[in-house]
């Protein structure tokens, strides 16, 4: 029997046609259960793909470039030892998800670890969904883990029964911490597995390398980290080294930070080649854009001037700062701002809160804001694209965002099919997904896909504004507070109307001024009539 394995792509969500961008492993090499083998880029987030298991890589099926979905064959292995094996259905999971780490415990029994959560660490148990003697299939979810950020459930990376269970509600875990120990009825290994250690040949790095660099005081390095255009496994090559990401200018697509280039910085001090011409990216206060070294940032003793206290940033808004950043770098925005007259629709919404007053939901102005820009966005389709290298990619979906104000920072959770629900539909999803944005438990897929964004300030106050673009998409509608205007049709008579402010930033190498006077124009238009919509 062949002792070759097909490593496939894994369950990465809605997204299909994903493109490698890169690939970190050749014919002949060896590998460990859990290094990364290639890097795909969604345009959501880019996941790196992990070993499932040990071996040595026979083939690789794919090449930089090429687009693959779930259970796209990316390479063969042959087992560690050369014994025949069974072969796994696919890969774990990429390490943007909440796929543990298992690793293989003598006598056939795995232990199963916290995965690559990101920045994460000491993040609650907050529900357990086993218990010793359960019988446990590969993804089933085992536990679930509640950060500042979303809540994760994380699933079994392999079939079996459960033996031991290692945590217990409320106890705090971090990337490694063993959650329980499976009885896989695979074959024994070697050696016992030990948690994960430091190891640049692999990629894989350790929260102690990070807790070094911190007690070291080296908060710079810390800042690079933060906005640094990098996959997961580079970052943490990063932190082993010793390698601030803020000082390297990426050789990848986009100005993506790639292994190769922290390790030529660390042997010698610079990027492994000067960045391709136009592509830029993102760089942390002090770092550069596009080839343009900053100044530094000032460092001020405040205290010097009077009583000061420090409060630590929440960690939605440090990575909120990140993405906005880099979408401010380097998105080419132009806001175009107009006005719509919303007095006969709000009418219309008075009329009809009376009218569900009974069920409970009750519509704000954002729903109807959501159909008028379906209605503009099948009219102008390239507002609702996103750009891949030198072509556009036009979606035949409308899932529009929205921006949601919660304590620890902004959110953008996503409605989905928008064209397909009706507005009291609309509304009452809007109500639920902003409490749970409000209590820190809005999951990744609840806040991705989005095609179009609409941030609104409500009833706060202001007339006009900039929102930033949320790529990769290339257009944002802002909304400020109504007031009520003089109007005349012929500059002698005068009515008093409901208007509706409306900023929309756009990105310019998409769309021209043109385009987006029209589109404003035509939102504009549907929100003072929503017949509109059905032509």
């Amino acid at each position: 029997m062949s002792n070759a394995i097909d490593i496939k792509v894994p369950d990465i969500g809605d997204f299909s046609d994903v493109p490698v961008i890169e690939i970190f492993v050749k014919p002949g090499d060896t590998v460990k259960a859990e290094d990364p083998l290639v890097s795909l880029e969604s345009d959501k987030a880019t996941m790196e793909v992990p070993a499932p298991r040990g071996g040595v890589v026979e083939s690789i099926s794919v090449k930089l470039g090429d687009k693959v979905s779930e259970g796209s064959v990316i390479m063969t292995f042959k087992a560690e030892g050369g014994a025949a094996a069974p072969a796994p259905a696919e890969a774990a999971k990429p390490s943007v998800s909440a796929a543990p780490a298992a690793t293989n415990a003598p006598a056939g029994v795995a232990e199963v670890r916290v995965p690559d959560i990101g920045d994460f660490k000491d993040v609650p148990v907050i529900e357990i969904f086993v218990k010793v003697g359960d019988t446990v299939k590969a993804e089933d979810p085992i536990v679930s883990l509640e950060s500042d950020k979303a809540t994760m459930d994380v699933p079994a990376p392999l079939s079996g029964v459960v033996t031991a269970i290692g945590i217990k509600i409320g106890d705090k875990v971090s990337e490694g911490s063993v959650i329980l120990s499976l009885a896989t009825g695979d074959a024994p290994v070697a050696a016992t597995a030990t948690s994960p250690q430091p190891s640049p040949a692999s990629g894989r790095g350790s929260d102690t390398a990070a807790a070094a660099a911190l007690s070291a005081g080296n908060a710079e390095i810390e800042a690079g980290f933060a906005l640094a255009y990098a996959g997961p496994a580079v970052r943490k090559l990063a932190r082993e080294l010793g390698v601030d990401l803020g000082k390297i200018k990426g050789t990848g697509d986009h100005g993506r930070i790639v292994r190769a280039d922290v390790e030529a910085f660390a042997k010698g001090g610079g990027a492994a080649a000067a960045p391709a011409a136009g592509k830029a990216a993102a760089a942390p206060a002090g770092g550069g854009v596009g080839g343009i070294d900053l100044l530094p940032w000032p460092k001020v003793d405040f205290a010097k001037f009077g009583p000061t206290e420090r409060k630590e940033l929440s960690r939605i808004k440090k990575i909120s700062a990140a993405n906005l950043h880099r979408n401010w770098v380097v998105i080419p925005h132009v806001t175009t701002h107009d006005e719509a007259d919303i007095t006969d629709l709000e009418q219309f919404r008075v009329q009809m809160n009376k009218e569900l007053e009974k069920s409970g939901v009750k519509i704000s102005m954002l729903p109807f804001m959501m159909k008028a820009a379906v209605a503009a966005l099948k009219k102008f389709p390239e507002f609702n694209a996103s750009l891949d290298g030198d072509a556009l990619v036009l979606k035949n979906y409308w899932h529009i965002g929205f921006a949601a104000d919660t304590p620890n920072g902004l959110m953008v959770p996503v409605i989905r099919d928008v064209d397909k629900k009706s507005v009291p539909d609309i509304a009452k999803e809007m109500g639920e997904l902003a409490k749970l944005a409000r209590d820190g438990k809005l999951k990744p897929d609840q806040m991705s896909g989005g095609t179009f964004t609409i941030s609104s300030l409500g009833g706060i106050g202001g007339i006009y504004f900039t929102p930033i673009i949320n790529a990769p998409e290339v257009a944002i509608m802002g909304v400020c507070k109504s007031y009520w205007k003089q109007h005349s049709s012929d500059g002698k008579t005068y009515t008093s109307r409901l208007t509706l402010p409306l900023s929309l930033s756009w990105d310019h190498r998409v769309i021209d001024g043109a385009a987006a006077a029209r589109f404003n124009v035509y939102f504009a238009n549907v929100l003072a009539d929503l017949r509109r919509v059905l032509f």
